[in-house]
């Protein structure tokens, strides 16, 4: 399948363009959290994206809620946070908000490790890991060189070794890639990024 990811829109009408031209060509589409920004205009986002024509796989980043996106979600869209759903052969497993907890308030959708940990136990098996967060030591590094990323989402990626990982959140590393075991790990960023996966 030829996959199309993005993270981080945060309302962005240019970004949301060039995604849902690319989206022509895509297969399946996968945004990987942050649509709006401090839990305000996620209804805005959506309509941004409304022209994507692929089927769309989401998870919710810190900005908005798990229930929020659910309700907000055009049809054909598919929220996972601590689920799993098989496409065409491609276990795909999706957990959002931030891990760890951020500092950034009573707006932003965090969960501890622990909590992350427990929601990641229930994937057994993976494909395609789709988390807000980056893993602990991949792709998360900020601005002031500290590594912020999760240590329950780096576990379960050692644990598991799906092909591929799809994050963002840490924006100081969009695009930066690495890799943990066989798994290739991908901070994405709110520009077009391609894949290739299948079964």
């Amino acid at each position: 399948m030829k996959i199309l990811a993005f993270s981080d829109l945060h309302l962005s009408r240019g970004h949301a363009a060039d995604l849902v031209a690319a989206s022509e060509d895509a297969d399946m589409v996968i945004g990987a959290g942050d649509f709006c920004n401090h839990r305000q205009g996620l209804e805005q986002a959506m309509a941004l994206l409304d022209g994507v024509t692929a089927p769309m796989i989401v998870v919710p980043g810190n900005a908005e809620s798990d229930k929020e996106l659910r309700q907000a979600v055009n049809k054909g869209t598919t929220v996972l946070h601590g689920r799993g759903t098989t496409v065409e052969g491609l276990r795909i497993f999706g957990l959002g908000y931030g891990v760890p907890v951020t500092p950034f308030g009573d707006w932003s959708c965090d969960l501890s490790e622990a909590e992350a940990e427990t929601l990641l136990n229930a994937c057994t098996d993976a494909d395609i890991l789709i988390t807000h967060s980056p893993p602990k030591g991949v792709a998360d590094v900020t601005s002031q060189g500290a590594s912020v990323g999760s240590t329950a989402i780096r576990a379960a990626i050692e644990r598991l070794q799906p092909e591929l990982v799809l994050c963002g959140h840490i924006h100081d590393s969009w695009g930066q890639r690495g890799v943990i075991g066989n798994t290739l790990v991908v901070n994405l960023g709110p520009t077009p990024n391609w894949f290739e996966a299948g079964p």
